[in-house]
Parts: structure tokens; C-alpha cells; sequence
């Protein structure tokens, strides 16, 4: 079955090298120079995953993320001409699921799109097999709704703003109660790269969501819960009750 990778890409050159290439691995490279033709392609040919240049006439690539992330889950890796780590961070904060600096060798690129396809496969395997126990798309804890569908979370029915980075930590965590994930589990599952730059990120992330949790509680006059727990040495468990 041959997959289709659609590459945003002003580079025609760029585009050319890769179709040739891609299709070794029996992947068909869908070209757009421009966000707007992208976002044609994107609803027209239903691509599998998205290649995604920062540096683009229209809008730049993190403005295209965000929109795309708006309505898909489509795995995006990104693509810089610059090596800036804060690039990287802002491109994995806003929903790219991997990210990969100009020059770089095709096989690379190949290798980092078999992975994210992988993964979204599973992912899908995953909410498969749990549609019987998330009634209607909801995972529910006592005080705590997700609303896989509007990727909506409320908590004592106060609905709680999220970045993205901050719902898919979340719902990693709900989906597997008790378990105790580390820092690369986490950064495995948002990012899958250079974890070494950015395992601070989770810790930032966790406590981000903790004062949104306290100020949730405070503002409907309930008991503050405790949903994540810290493990020392080991890395953090969610700790909802489940109802």
C-alpha cells in the first residue's frame, strides 16, 4: 500500500529530490510550494503525514502547524534551514511531531517518517481497542472529563485551556492510570527527538498543568485534587479516581 507524504515546500528542487527518492519506499510525495496549496492538498489527497518547511511565502510553517493541528492529527515533521534550538521547541510546542535541520540526508528523513507513521498507527490501534471503555469518546475521573473527539478537558465542569503539548501530556497519563512514565517515555511519545535538549520541557509542563488544576479547583469552590503524582527518581504517574 503506498503511503502519501505531502511536502510544503517552496524548495521545487527540494521537492524533486524527494519524489524520486520516496518512492523506493513505496511513499508517493504530494508537493505544495505555498500554505495555500498545501491546505488544498491536505483536504484533497488525505495525505498519511505531512513534511512542513518553516520558511514559507504565505504564512511561516509554525502559523501552518497550528491551523493544521486545529483540525488533524496528522503527524507533521518540520523542516528549518536554521538549527536554532528555540525553533525546534516552538515547532514541537505547537503539535509537529518531529523536526529535522536543512541539509539533511533523505534516508534520515525516510527512517523519522517510518517512525511517526508507526506511532500514529498504534496510537489508533490503541483508542480501537479502548472504545468500549471510553464511552462516547469520554474518559472520566471524579472531578475530571476528556473529551477525546473536541479534545476538550474540563475538571468540576470548568473547562480547561491547554496547549497542545500540555492536553497530549494529559492524555497520555489518563489513558494509563498508575503508571509511572519518565521523562524520555513522555518526550518519546510528544517529541521522539533530541530528548537531551528538552526533558526540562516535561517538568514545566506538569507544573503548568497543576496551577491550572489549582486554579480550576479554586474557581468552583472545590477541594484542590491531585491527579499526577511526582515519583521521585522515576518520573510522574497519573493518580485520578476513577469513576
Amino acid at each position: 500500500m503506498t503511503v502519501k507524504i505531502l511536502l510544503i515546500d517552496d524548495d521545487d528542487s527540494l521537492a524533486d529530490l524527494l519524489e524520486q527518492y520516496l518512492a523506493r519506499y513505496d511513499m508517493q510525495l504530494i508537493s505544495a510550494d505555498c500554505p495555500s496549496k498545501g491546505y488544498v492538498a491536505l483536504e484533497s489527497e488525505v495525505p498519511d503525514a505531512i513534511i512542513l518547511d518553516v520558511m514559507l511565502p504565505e504564512q511561516d510553517g509554525f502559523e501552518v502547524c497550528k491551523q493544521i493541528r486545529k483540525q488533524s492529527d496528522i503527524p507533521i515533521i518540520m523542516l528549518t534551514a536554521r538549527g536554532d534550538v528555540m525553533d525546534r521547541v516552538v515547532g514541537l510546542e505547537i503539535g509537529a511531531d518531529d523536526y529535522l535541520a536543512k541539509p539533511f540526508e533523505p534516508r534520515e528523513l525516510v527512517a523519522r517518517l517510518q517512525t511517526i507513521l508507526r506511532r500514529a498507527v498504534k496510537q489508533t490501534d490503541s483508542h480501537s481497542s479502548k472504545a468500549n471503555k471510553n464511552v462516547e469518546g469520554l474518559i472520566e475521573f471524579k472531578g475530571l472529563s476528556i473529551n477525546l473527539e473536541r479534545q476538550k478537558v474540563c475538571l468540576f465542569g470548568k473547562a480547561l485551556e491547554l496547549t497542545t503539548t500540555e492536553y497530549r501530556l494529559l492524555l497520555l497519563m489518563a489513558k494509563s492510570p498508575q503508571t509511572v512514565f519518565s521523562r524520555d517515555d513522555i518526550l518519546n511519545h510528544l517529541k521522539g527527538v533530541e530528548i537531551e535538549l528538552f526533558s526540562r520541557s516535561v517538568d514545566i509542563a506538569i507544573s503548568r498543568l497543576r496551577q491550572k488544576f489549582k486554579q480550576a479547583s479554586s474557581s468552583t469552590n472545590e477541594t484542590s485534587t491531585e491527579f499526577i503524582k511526582t515519583v521521585w527518581g522515576a518520573g510522574y504517574c497519573f493518580v485520578g479516581e476513577e469513576i
